[in-house]
């Protein structure tokens, strides 16, 4: 492990901002993720853990302490039966690379959620999901260390406390588990209709009936390459607002002032709607901002885009003006799904 003195933290996000690290290092076995742990606590300095980037956004102060990249590997078919097989997999995989192995052995599970950028081990953080799938549906455990009790512990999937776009990982036990690897069972049979609208949609144009997991996964990709910009090329963190749930009552309400809006029922009489809907026509749609520098992707507003910002201090300020603009419009609160760290 070679230790990385004022590590420039553009680096290490997609939107390309933030100071600098005082210590960077980057750990691929557990062995090493607990040896950093160990020096972290014996010189007193904070750490943080990160994967690939692409759900985090660095401060302009940066961060005074010691930054872990988590890049843990690991692959591993620990057993099967005659519909499911079960993989392990290190948390510092890349995600899409995972995706496309899956695919290939021809399991289903995680094939919607192909092209999604970030780690393995970030997906259950936030439980990860696309177009009709999300992680939660097919983790069964993962391993962690606990910096409470400084062991490596196995969670199951109820230990999680998945919800949408949420679990222990980023509310209740926040900051408490380094995630080491996840256990995923994936099934031997097809997806089967009805699919999420827009891949609804993309196979009915495209007269495509087959849905292996290549044939869907290949769909998604189409779809999200036509729709989202590649942050290797475009400064991006993906959809940077969550899709809004809402009260019965504050849909009928919209339906009276609207006609119409896009909506799908969940638990409790409540609605989720397409955040990008609400930022559509609040007037976000292909909107550049000429004071802090941020923009919408043309196709898809809920990708916020790095054009010339040049501080974070920019994108917050950009943020706050959408989400305050809907909530003006539509009583709304919008929920940010990158981290802002530290």
């Amino acid at each position: 492990m070679e230790m990385v003195k004022n590590a420039d933290l553009k680096l290490y996000s997609t939107m390309r901002l933030g100071g600098k690290a005082s210590y960077l290092i980057v750990v691929d076995s557990s062995d090493d993720l607990i040896s950093a742990l160990i020096g972290a606590k014996k010189h007193q300095l904070p750490f943080i853990v990160i994967g690939m980037g692409s759900n985090i956004i660095w401060r302009d102060e940066g961060f005074s302490g010691l930054v872990i990249v988590n890049r843990i590997k690991g692959f591993e078919v620990i057993s099967e039966d005659d519909a499911s097989t079960f993989i392990s997999i290190g948390a510092g995989e890349n995600w899409d690379s995972v995706v496309k192995r899956t695919v290939e052995m021809g399991l289903s599970g995680i094939e919607c959620l192909s092209l999604i950028p970030g780690t393995a081990g970030a997906t259950p953080v936030q439980n990860v999901g696309a177009y009709g799938q999300e992680i939660a549906q097919t983790l069964v455990s993962l391993t962690a260390y606990d910096v409470q009790v400084d062991k490596l512990v196995t969670l199951g999937a109820a230990d999680c406390n998945f919800g949408y776009r949420s679990s222990v990982f980023n509310s209740t036990m926040s900051g408490r588990y380094l995630i080491t690897g996840i256990t995923l069972m994936l099934s031997k049979t097809n997806l089967m209709p009805p699919f999420y609208a827009s891949l609804t949609s993309y196979l009915e144009e495209h007269n495509i009936k087959d849905y292996s997991p290549a044939s869907i996964s290949n769909a998604v990709v189409d779809i999200r390459q036509h729709k989202l910009p590649d942050p290797k090329l475009v400064a991006n963190n993906g959809s940077f607002l969550a899709n809004p749930i809402v009260e019965r009552n504050i849909l009928t309400n919209l339906i009276d002032k609207y006609g119409s809006v896009p909506s799908w029922p969940v638990e409790n009489d409540r609605f989720k709607i397409p955040a990008a809907w609400l930022l559509d026509r609040a007037g976000f749609q292909n909107y550049y901002d000429e004071q802090t520098g941020m923009a919408t992707w043309p196709t898809q507003s809920l990708i916020f885009i790095n054009k010339s910002a040049k501080s974070t201090a920019d994108l917050i300020k950009f943020v706050e003006k959408v989400k305050t603009k809907v909530k003006q419009e539509f009583n709304i609160d919008l929920k940010q799904e990158p981290i802002i760290l530290p």
